[in-house]
């Protein structure tokens, strides 16, 4: 088979197709170990940015980045004409939800559109984006199909889900085990070799609905049990003489049966948020509802509403109106380490507060500025003026930069969602899950 042969002597032509947080690190790997990568994205500013070797993505240093586009290893276009040449094209499109909690998956089904126009022979596609069970058979193949190709004879159809963890300096896309399920054995076969020249390992799954549900159910996992502990974390609070975190820390010395998961503001990110409602909306298909799973990602969405709550009731305690209130908020990312803000629970918080408060202040390394309904906020600096002027300091993000000492010296008031401050008995410190 030709195609084989070009992938295995790492001849062939790939496609990316979406350089976001997926696409472009996947680009790089691709790039390293021999492949020619064209990467193809609707975002100009994206496009120009990687043909002049400058990262937007932190995981992606700009000088490998820089060295693979000088050597004509990494290609951006702004249109999908270059499909034609490509050999073997990876979707890594969003896969967003509507404001019903629907999911979106236009991006997929543009994306297969676009690429049906220059479908060819001898081509593999592969779908990485995160959806529910079926979108690669049912939705994208027969999009595909129109062209009167058929899959498994004439091109090779695939889904190996993403599995990026943003700021993970352990496990990395090389690492980390792909798992692939093709529409048939053949593709399957391609597939489990393209990923095996750039990664450790390949898990053969017996279809792409299985793949698919094994990237909900990982998500899933996390979903429910943050959503567990946020809920000890409410119980702790209303009974008052509970410390969650103590709690937690004491329960993690189990050397098995126990996983150790944290409260906070909310969840954010693409997946853990937004596969909770994929699955559901599935499930509803089948006329089932999985009671359980929603119910865990609606704690989770309710967690920002409840700082809010707390931080009322804070500011009430040490009499300080709400609308008079001048907050300084520390974090703006969804997690620590990283300037990734797709859900981010600290902007819903942000957004909640936005015209309820006198005024707000923020401060995030690694996000210089925020857009918060209609107005651009700018980190400011973390300095003992800052913290001091604010009537209350809100840990939202517990990045390892921070100076929780320093923090606790300075501020008059102090919420943290996120226990970086370990110390307890202070009068103007409060944490979730602790009276």
């Amino acid at each position: 088979m030709e195609l084989y042969n070009k992938i295995l002597r790492r001849e062939a032509k790939v496609g990316i197709i979406g350089l976001g947080y997926v696409g472009l690190p996947l680009a790089i790997d691709v790039a390293e170990v021999g492949f020619t990568v064209y990467g193809v994205d609707t975002d100009k500013a994206k496009v120009a940015m990687v043909n002049l070797g400058q990262s937007y993505i932190e995981d992606v240093p700009s000088e490998k980045l820089s060295e693979l586009v000088s050597k004509k290893k990494i290609t951006a276009f702004e249109n999908y004409k270059i499909c034609r040449d490509c050999d073997v094209i990876n979707i890594c499109v969003p896969t967003p939800f509507t404001k019903t909690k629907d999911p979106d998956i236009s991006y997929i089904i543009g994306a297969g559109e676009e690429i049906s126009k220059y479908l060819r022979k001898e081509q593999l596609i592969i779908l990485r984006s995160t959806t529910f069970p079926e979108t690669t058979e049912k939705i994208l193949l027969p999009i595909l199909e129109k062209t009167g190709l058929k899959v498994g004879v004439d091109f090779y159809l695939s889904f190996a889900p993403e599995r990026i963890d943003p700021g993970n300096k352990v496990f990395t896309t090389k690492n980390t085990p792909v798992v692939v399920g093709g529409v048939t054995k053949t593709c399957t076969k391609l597939t489990e070799l393209f990923f095996s020249q750039f990664v450790e390992k390949v898990v053969v799954v017996s279809s792409p609905k299985v793949a698919e549900m094994s990237k909900l159910l990982e998500n899933i996992f996390r979903s429910v049990n943050i959503a567990l502990v946020n809920e000890l974390a409410l119980m702790c609070e209303r009974m008052g003489n509970i410390d969650v975190w103590e709690v937690i820390e004491a329960a993690k010395t189990k050397p098995f049966g126990f996983m150790p998961f944290y409260p906070g503001p909310g969840i954010g990110g693409h997946c853990i948020l937004i596969d909770p409602y994929y699955l559901a909306w599935k499930a509803r298909e089948y006329d089932f509802h999985s009671n359980f799973i929603e119910l865990a990602a609606q704690v989770n969405e309710n967690m920002p509403f409840h700082v809010l709550d707390r931080l009322c009731e804070i500011l009430g305690e040490n009499g300080i109106p709400l609308k008079k209130a001048e907050l300084f908020i520390i974090g703006a990312a969804f997690k620590k380490n990283v300037g990734d803000t797709r859900h981010s629970p600290a902007i819903k918080v942000m957004e909640l507060l936005h015209f309820k408060v006198k005024k707000i202040n923020y401060n995030d390394p690694y996000v210089p500025e925020l857009k918060i309904n209609g107005k651009i906020y700018r980190s400011v600096k973390l300095t003992a003026t800052n913290l001091a002027r604010a009537d209350c300091v809100l840990i939202l993000t517990d990045h390892d930069q921070y100076d929780a000492n320093f923090i606790l010296k300075h501020s008059k008031l102090i919420l943290d969602t996120r226990n970086l401050i370990k110390a307890r008995g202070l009068k103007k410190l409060y944490t979730l899950g602790r009276r």
